[in-house]
């Protein structure tokens, strides 16, 4: 079993209501997939209910780099709200969600992340033809 890293959050969802929504969400790191990070939002807050929980995974990179500067040009895109908050803005078939956190418990979860892998060690270990094989379904 490879070891993870799991920190619950706050997160308030940004919309067009007159105050954001607090939620509770958990930042998710795995050593086992080293190069991506998850946020896992409840059920409560998915466009689909009975889908259970809402988790969006994306290169831990893409946070690190969006706690200094806006990073992102995909699916998920990162930036610094001031110095003590930083936004995420997710992009789904379904529509937008933008959602602000506190800057703080995000580098500690890096920081806890970071002991687990360092930066840079990520490909360490990894077979990349035998992965390649495991992709395209190769024996």
């Amino acid at each position: 079993m490879s070891p993870v890293v799991e920190q619950p959050a706050k997160a308030r969802l940004i919309t067009d209501a007159p105050h954001p929504r607090t939620v509770s969400v958990t930042l998710r790191y795995d050593g086992a997939d080293p190069l991506a990070m998850r946020i896992v939002f409840p059920p409560e807050v998915s466009l689909d209910r009975e889908r259970g929980e809402v988790v969006w995974a994306f290169a831990r990179d893409l946070l690190e780099s969006g706690l200094r500067l806006p990073s992102g040009d995909g699916d998920v895109q990162v930036w610094p709200c001031g110095r003590a908050q930083t936004v995420l803005e997710f992009h789904s078939p379904d529509g937008v969600a933008v959602v602000q956190f506190d800057s703080a418990p995000l580098r500690r979860f890096l920081r806890n992340s970071y002991a687990l892998v360092a930066a840079g060690e990520e490909r360490q270990g990894i077979e990349v033809e035998s992965e390649l094989d495991k992709l395209l379904h190769r024996s």
